[in-house]
Formats: C-alpha cells, structure tokens, sequence
C-alpha cells in the first residue's frame, strides 16, 4: 500500500493527549522518529504520516487508556464535540441523515485515502466500513473511537435511542470491519400534546 496520510486536525488530538500527560517519559513509548512532531507545532490543514499516528495511538491506548478500548470510544465521543465546534455546519439539527451525510462529504479531507465508507444511508440507519488499514491492536482502537464518534454525532444531531454496534472486526480476521447504527429520528417541530 501506499504511503497514507491523515490531516492534521486529526493528528493534532493525539500529540495534545500525549503533550498533556507532562509526568510520562515519552520517549520511552514513542519511536524516536516520532519525537519530532512532539516538539512541533502541528498545523492542522497539513498532511502527517498514517505511520506515525497509528505508533502515537498505540503509545496513547498503553499509556494513558491502560488499553482500555471503552476509554478510547469514550475520547471518539469527545472528538465529535470538538469537531462540531471546529465546523458548525457538521450538525443539521433534527437531521441525523443529513448529518451523516455532510460527514460523507468532509471525510475525504481527513485522511487522503478511503479510511471510511457509508455505503448505506437511511433515515434510522447507516452502515460505516472502516480500514484504517493498520496492525490489529491500532485497527480496534481506531474502530471503537470511530464507533463513539459517530454515536455522539448522531446524537448531537437529535437523534435517540442510538444503538451501534461493530458487527464485523478485521482484527478477528472479518474481512472489513463493519460499524452498524440505527437510531430514532427526533421529533422536533412536532406540536406539543397538552392534556
């Protein structure tokens, strides 16, 4: 394959996680290739490595989530926050569909090559493929933050009730890693029921 980059928007999150835990020796979790974006400003309209990001989540999942996949679908939920205050028109409030479907259109700028696909989009339910196309322990972890993130998203949008559930794992040798969503659409704009 070849070389895959991720923008840095993206990889921005992950040198601040890493730069906030002051107390840990880096250096010791982190290739030593890698300590140069640690010392850096990171720009976020640039381009860095997939390599790089894949060894500093890994670094990040160790370290501070003790290898907590839960913690990390947990920090995916907060990613979404933060990326609807960096893009306010992310969200159509009452419209999870076309939320996920404004997701659709900018998720070719945050990686330059198909990490994500919605092949199925409908009102109530989505299929999200991922392959981020890294070793397994990178790919779960990745997965479940994309899980969280697109739980939160929905939820920013209105949606209840959000069920998602990864139904395929590459990492157990599925062959694609399959995200499944389903969610209730909201009701706002509905009259009030007085009784």
């Amino acid at each position: 394959m070849s070389k895959r980059n991720v923008k840095g928007l993206l990889f921005a999150d992950y040198v601040r996680m890493i730069r906030s835990q002051k107390h840990v020796d880096w250096a010791a979790h982190v290739a030593r290739e890698d300590m140069f974006y640690l010392r850096t400003p990171i720009e976020p309209l640039e381009w860095y490595p997939m390599e790089t990001f894949e060894r500093l989540g890994n670094a990040i999942l160790k370290v501070v989530a003790s290898g907590d996949v839960e913690a990390v679908r947990m920090w995916g939920r907060i990613s979404a926050d933060q990326l609807r205050f960096a893009l306010p028109n992310l969200v159509a409030d009452g419209n999870p569909a076309e939320t996920m479907m404004r997701f659709r259109v900018q998720r070719a700028t945050y990686f330059d090559f198909e990490a994500l696909e919605i092949p199925m989009l409908v009102d109530g339910h989505a299929h999200v493929v991922i392959h981020y196309f890294m070793g397994p322990v990178a790919e779960e972890a990745a997965a479940n933050q994309t899980l969280g993130f697109f739980e939160r998203l929905l939820e920013l949008a209105g949606a209840t009730a959000v069920h998602a559930v990864l139904k395929e794992k590459s990492w157990r040798r599925d062959e694609r890693t399959l995200l499944e969503l389903a969610w209730e659409q909201p009701d706002w704009g509905q009259p009030l029921e007085i009784g």
